[in-house]
Formats: C-alpha cells, structure tokens, sequence
C-alpha cells in the first residue's frame, strides 16, 4: 500500500511542538486517540471534531482519516519497527459472523463485504462536507513508544477490500488451564499470501488488521522525537508545562539555561536509608482545596475547554501571575 503525504514543512514543526507540549500534560500516562487529534488537527488547522469510535476521526472539506494507534513497548528504538508488519487490535468491531458456517471462505467474504459497506458509508458521509463531493479517504496509523519519547506517523489510502481477493482458514486456539478454546479468521491475500486480517469471533468480534510499516527512507514517514531531544552538542531540549515553568521561575530566579543546569546538577537528594518501604499518600500527589459552588461555576464557565479542575485552576493561577 503506497503512502501519503501528510504536513507540509511548517505543518511538520507544528505537529512536533504541540506533540511535545501535549505529552508534558500526560504525567506518563498511556496516549490516547484524542491526544493525537488534537495534535493533528492543530497542526493542519483542521476544526476538531472530537474523536469517536464510532465514526470517523477528521473530516473537513473531503479529508477524511481514520486514526489507528499502536503502542510499541521494545526498549529499542522505534524506527527498528520500519520494514515490519504489525497486528492492530481493532478495525472495527461494527461486524458480525454468520453463525453456523463452518466454510472460512464464505465468512470472509461476509466479513470483508461488511467492511467495505462501513468504508463506502464513511466515504459518503465525508463526500457530505465537501461542495463537490470529492473525497479523499485515509487511514493514519500513529506508533508510539511506551515512554512517549518516540511516535512515527504515515497515512496510506483507505480502500475497501475486495472479497474476492482474499481466501481464509480458520485458527483454533486449544483450551490451556483457565484459559478457553478460541476460534478466530485468519484471512490471506490471494496473489502474495500475506496474512491481512484476524477475526476474533469470541469476546466481541471484531477485525485486527495487518500493516506494512514504512522504511525510514519513506519521505512519508514522519518521526517526532518529543523527550531529551538533543537538539546541539550538550544541549537538550525538555518541555515543561506553562505551572512548572512558573514554579521554577520563581524558586530558581531564571529558565536560563546556565543557570537552571547548574541548579541542576547541584540537584542530590536526601535518601532515608531507615525507610525500607514507602507507600504514596494522595497528599503526595495533589492536595485539596475548598472554594464556594457559585466560584467553582464561574470558574468552568469562563474556561471553554473544561477538562479537569486541575487545569481550570491551572488557567486561573497564571492569570494571577500575568497581571
């Protein structure tokens, strides 16, 4: 499947900057498909829709893109994935098996029909939006590293599948101790036998697509590295929320960079030895504070785009500190 291109040069420096700002917001957790919405749509000036697994992730003037993620959890680095071929949990579990057909082949083409009428009715719905119905259907697939230092991100064409290209077997998984007997599809292309789908029919069925991840040549590939950057010779670049760099501004005196560094490496914390086992408070991590019902509404309806009370308070602080 060819790629395509996606951002343009100034696109391209978007996309990295507010990656590395939105992943200073995350605190380590895992990424989610809204995350890269934001990053996406903000970087190509596309209106956000808001994610959803039921419909399609961006559609705006014929664009429409369907998102996929996968983590990638090896220590390496994520480019050793280039030139492999990866399992996504989940196309789409918008599918159902014919019951009692033992012949594989004849459920493939019942499945494969049923993804394509999904693709074709997405297509419709973009062709919508756009005044002359033109439409130009992809599928993005954004691979991240379980630390969020490293993503690479590529789009290629969104086609529906043809039946008959593909012929199927049946995969039967024994029972091992607790664990059940399961049955799932394998299906295959005709022409190279390349395994292109796993159709799980127990648990929720649901089709797990097969991908060719790009060479690092690919000129469509795009690799973002967001955390210890390193940016010139002992010189990195480390991205910190707007409330820390508040806090150090006015603990260290500066963000300069000498300064901070050597505040840094003067950095050497006092280890409790007589302390074999902590366990965390929430204290540690958050504390409470107590406002009235009618400031804490006030509050939410002065920021537009509530997400948590952290980050309405967040906004308030440094309005504090702007005036």
């Amino acid at each position: 499947m060819p790629t395509l291109p996606v951002f343009n040069s100034a696109e391209l420096q978007d996309a990295k900057m507010l990656l590395s700002a939105k992943v200073a917001t995350m605190l380590g957790r895992k990424m989610e498909e809204g995350d890269w919405s934001f990053v996406y749509c903000n970087a190509k000036r596309i209106p956000e829709i808001g994610w959803s697994n039921l419909s399609i992730d961006i559609s705006y003037n014929g664009l429409g893109v369907e998102h996929k993620m996968r983590c990638i959890r090896k220590n390496s680095a994520i480019q050793d994935v280039c030139g492999t071929t990866l399992m996504h949990p989940a196309a789409t579990r918008s599918i159902r098996i014919p019951e009692g057909e033992p012949n594989p082949n004849k459920v493939s083409e019942h499945i494969l029909t049923q993804y394509a009428e999904l693709i074709a009715a997405r297509t419709k719905k973009v062709s919508e939006g756009h005044s002359s119905g033109h439409t130009d259907m992809r599928i993005g697939w954004l691979l991240w590293k379980e630390l969020l230092d490293e993503f690479l991100y590529f789009e290629e064409p969104m086609t529906p599948p043809k039946p008959s290209h593909f012929y199927a077997n049946w995969n039967v998984t024994p029972e091992r101790g607790a664990r059940k007997a399961t049955r799932s599809l394998w299906i295959y292309e005709k022409d190279t036998g390349i395994k292109r789908y796993s159709v799980t029919t127990t648990a929720g069925a649901k089709i797990q697509p097969y991908f060719d991840v790009p060479s690092p040549r690919d000129p469509n590939l795009y690799y973002f590295r967001v955390q210890g950057n390193v940016i010139d010779i002992n010189v990195v670049e480390v991205w910190i929320t707007r409330s820390t760099a508040k806090f150090l501004e006015s603990h260290v005196g500066s963000l300069d960079f000498e300064i901070l560094s050597q505040r840094i490496l003067q950095y050497n914390p006092v280890q409790n030895k007589e302390t074999s086992s902590y366990y965390a408070k929430a204290t540690d991590l958050a504390i409470p504070v107590k406002i009235s019902l009618e400031a804490y509404n006030h509050l939410k309806s002065k920021v537009a785009s509530y997400i948590s009370d952290e980050q309405v308070i967040q906004i308030f602080a440094q309005s504090m500190t702007s005036t």
